[in-house]
């Protein structure tokens, strides 16, 4: 059922999404070509938000906060497995693979590379802080709102 914490979180963590985006995209290779990653994980942002953050929705700092963290948690994972899937799909199809067994494995694999690349100071310092401040602006709308 749609309320106003489910489209708070959502429009939060899809801004916070489209930041931590801009901030990865130096982090990458300079041959990276990024087509639709901003808009992708800003998708991502928007579903983490709506499905995560949203329903979890309750009255205290605490649990606002701790929703928050949740939501960016679960909106990095998703990102990493949906950017990692995308990347092998693209390996695949050039047929860098004998099997399924083994794009899968690779698929992980380069999840792990990507993860190495984000794990810097100023990005985690973002998603920590985007993320609390989403979970307590999602319960100040869940209190004005119910």
């Amino acid at each position: 059922m749609p309320t106003a914490a489910r489209l708070t979180a959502a429009i939060c963590l899809a801004v916070l999404a489209g930041v931590l985006s801009i901030m990865i995209m130096p982090l990458m290779p300079e041959h990276t070509q990024f087509g639709y990653f901003i808009p992708i994980n800003m998708a991502l942002g928007l579903l983490a938000g709506w499905t995560v953050m949203g329903p979890r929705a309750s009255l205290g700092i605490t649990a606002g906060i701790n929703n928050g963290l949740t939501g960016v948690f679960v909106l990095i994972l998703w990102g990493l497995a949906t950017h990692s899937i995308r990347e092998m799909l693209k390996k695949a199809m050039l047929r860098h693979y004998a099997g399924l067994g083994e794009g899968l494995i690779a698929s992980i694999s380069i999840g792990a590379e990507y993860f190495m690349v984000i794990a810097t100071l100023p990005i985690a310092v973002t998603a920590i802080v985007g993320g609390a401040l989403s979970g307590l602006i999602t319960n100040l709308v869940n209190r004005r709102f119910p």
